[in-house]
């Protein structure tokens, strides 16, 4: 039965509890809003101790925060409790509403579990509703869906007896304000552990941006980047010092190129196809001068995984020293050392590039006469071939032709050992130095100038018929005839020339060997005295 002040005291009751509760959102972290929904469950439910045991990730639960008794804060303070444990006494507690009650004369079944302890045994009670010190009473809290968050046990009643009705409801009151009171501590500290993270993130990536302009603009190596699609696809955006100390161009210059407008015509192909497939190719850019670079470039398009290519990164390495010692090499050993013409490998190189193994028609040809059996009397072309990407090469006296060829002119010098002999080998080199200059000023800029070896060289020379070969090899003898000053004396060499026809279906030996066959055969129809000229 209610006394008098019963409403008074309920009214201050409900004042402190609205305290407690208005304080449970202050708290800044998990920890302070957990341990003062235990300060505030000893300060407004009447209760002398509180212990708040926190739902784990592992589903475990953690006595985090304990109020009204440093002894048992001793004991059981971050101690942890096994999920099955805690379900077990939720399940077989008495249900108070939403609270769970277990009276001493049941709950001896848990001393031997897992969860963490603070009862103490005590004399049985001397009135039904006398509190004893090893009665438990729980309050769940739960997350609006209905996840358990955490559970609130209290103990130790200052009236000493068993919470009633108004006693229950406040409690349940508080334990529900809690549990959004850790829903909302939750959510701050995800998301502060969001905004940390993030910002992590953010400096992360200010550093990499940072790593990455530094990286880009002090490389030691041009560095570019330019549009992928779009109108102005190729369109270098960004260039660095590097770069533009290269080629010889400023930045805002630079930009409004891309690396089509600067590469060597004949390199074209090699860019476009680097374009499409990425990867690395060497190349010659562009000066500002007019003049060429060699450079290596490398390409990467740096790719958005929604909307496709964005940017291309190009790195370009300057090469052109290591370029001009391959050339240089290169050039070393496909030409001969004394006079720089071609030499013998090079000769049957550029001779086989214009030959092909099969003959382009198998006509039947005489070989005294050179013309068509009477298969083909009277017929002005010659069948057609079928198309293979090579353009055969005939001799001028095949029908249907238009009377031009191949020339082979084979160029043995007359008179060249007895230099050797009477001068040394010093002597000797110079004339054949000068007779490969004056051989080279006698021939157009397309045809070739090569030495064999000693004092043999070889001239091929497209396009030309039976008489202007004969002239040509007319001219460069009398070139060569010339006295030659070494050492302040003049020496003559005389020469005599043989000329070949370079044909599909002959090998480049059958070539030269036929060219030097007919040097040798030109050779003895003069006289020594008409040979000798020096």
């Amino acid at each position: 039965m209610e006394t008098e002040t019963e409403p008074y005291v309920r009214l201050a009751s409900l004042r402190e509890l609205h305290q407690v509760v208005a304080q449970l959102n202050t708290a800044r972290s998990m920890a302070d809003t957990l341990q003062t929904i235990a300060d505030g469950a000893v300060a407004a439910l009447g209760f002398e101790l509180a212990a708040v045991n926190l739902v784990r990730t592992d589903g475990d639960l953690l006595v985090a925060a304990v109020a009204g008794s440093d002894k048992a804060e001793a004991a059981i303070a971050g101690r942890t409790g096994s999920r099955e444990s805690w379900e077990r006494r939720l399940s077989m507690g008495e249900r108070w509403g939403e609270l769970r009650f277990i009276p001493y004369t049941e709950g001896w079944v848990l001393d031997h579990d897992d969860v963490p302890q603070w009862h103490t045994t005590g004399p049985a009670p001397r009135y039904p509703e006398e509190w004893h010190p090893m009665d438990r009473l729980f309050a769940p809290m739960y997350a609006s869906d209905g996840e358990l968050l955490a559970v609130l046990e209290v103990d130790r009643p200052r009236n000493g007896r068993r919470p009633g009705t108004w006693g229950c409801e406040a409690l349940q009151l508080y334990a529900s304000q809690a549990a959004i009171a850790i829903s909302n501590a939750r959510l701050r500290g995800n998301m502060q552990r969001a905004l940390i993270r993030l910002e992590r993130e953010q400096q992360a990536l200010r550093a990499s941006e940072e790593s990455f302009r530094q990286a880009f603009e002090y490389a030691p190596s041009g560095m570019a980047i330019a549009e992928v699609g779009g109108e102005n696809h190729g369109r270098l955006i960004k260039v660095n010092d590097a770069l533009c100390r290269l080629l010889g161009r400023s930045g805002p210059v630079l930009r409004r190129y891309s690396f089509s407008d600067l590469v060597h015509p004949e390199d074209t192909g090699v860019l476009l196809r680097t374009a499409a497939e990425g990867g690395r190719a060497e190349l010659r850019l562009a000066r500002r001068d007019g003049s060429y670079v060699w450079v290596s470039l490398r390409n990467s398009v740096v790719a958005d995984a929604a909307d496709g290519p964005q940017v291309q990164l190009t790195h370009v390495e300057d090469i052109e020293e290591r370029k001009r010692h391959e050339l240089a090499l290169a050039h070393r050993a496909s030409h001969d050392s004394l006079t720089g013409l071609p030499n013998s490998a090079e000769l049957r190189a550029r001779l086989g590039s214009r030959i092909c193994a099969t003959a382009p028609d198998r006509w039947d040809v005489t070989p005294t006469t050179g013309r068509a059996t009477d298969a083909f009397a009277g017929i002005g072309t010659p069948p057609p071939r079928p198309y293979d990407h090579h353009e055969h090469v005939y001799t001028p006296e095949l029908p249907g032709g238009d009377g031009k060829g191949l020339a082979v002119l084979f160029c043995d010098l007359d008179g060249f050992k007895s230099i050797n002999d009477r001068f040394g080998h010093v002597c000797g080199d110079a004339v054949l130095v000068e007779v490969a200059r004056r051989l080279e000023q006698g021939v157009r800029d397309r045809d070739t100038v090569a030495r064999l070896g000693g004092d043999e060289f070889v001239v091929l020379a497209e396009g030309l018929g039976q008489a202007e070969a004969s002239d040509l090899a007319v001219r460069l003898r009398n070139a060569i005839i010339p006295p030659i000053r070494v050492e302040g004396r003049g020496v003559r060499v005389g020469a005599s020339f043989g000329i070949g026809w370079a044909a599909c279906g002959m090998t480049t030996e059958e070539v030269l060997e036929s060219a030097d066959q007919r040097m040798y055969v030109e050779k003895r129809s003069r006289s020594q005295g008409r040979r000798r000229a020096g």
